[in-house]
């Protein structure tokens, strides 16, 4: 469910502009290279894109699943790679961790995550 529709359509809105400004542009660039550019995978850091649905508590954005997606349809307008650099820790990287993980964990190990990608 989303929670504050003007917050998201502001996050939205910023994915957006950084997949038509900074990732269509550096598509050649990932492609010829085999990896994504550092710079760029700094930016997603700093926008919290490695932690969008870990939640706040620990460092991450804590959108629900549908929030994600509103995300994510924005992101999938460039390569694959980009969302699937992102993917692997608001993915299976965190959520056994967010389901099942003790706090111990959780504090260890979620926090890193959501910064660090």
């Amino acid at each position: 469910m989303i929670r504050d529709t003007d917050l998201l359509g502001s996050l939205v809105e910023t994915v957006c502009r950084f997949v038509r400004d900074r990732l269509m542009p550096a598509e050649r660039r990932v492609e010829q290279e085999n990896a994504i550019p550092p710079e760029l995978i700094e930016e997603m850091k700093e926008m919290g894109l490695f932690g969008m649905s870990i939640p706040e508590a620990y460092g991450g954005l804590g959108l629900t699943m549908e929030e994600e997606v509103h995300v994510a349809f924005e992101l999938c307008y460039a390569s694959p790679a980009f969302r699937s650099v992102i993917g692997t820790n608001d993915g299976i990287g965190s959520q056994g961790i967010i389901v099942d993980g003790t706090d111990e964990q959780k504090c260890r190990w979620l926090p890193e995550m959501a910064a660090e990608g």
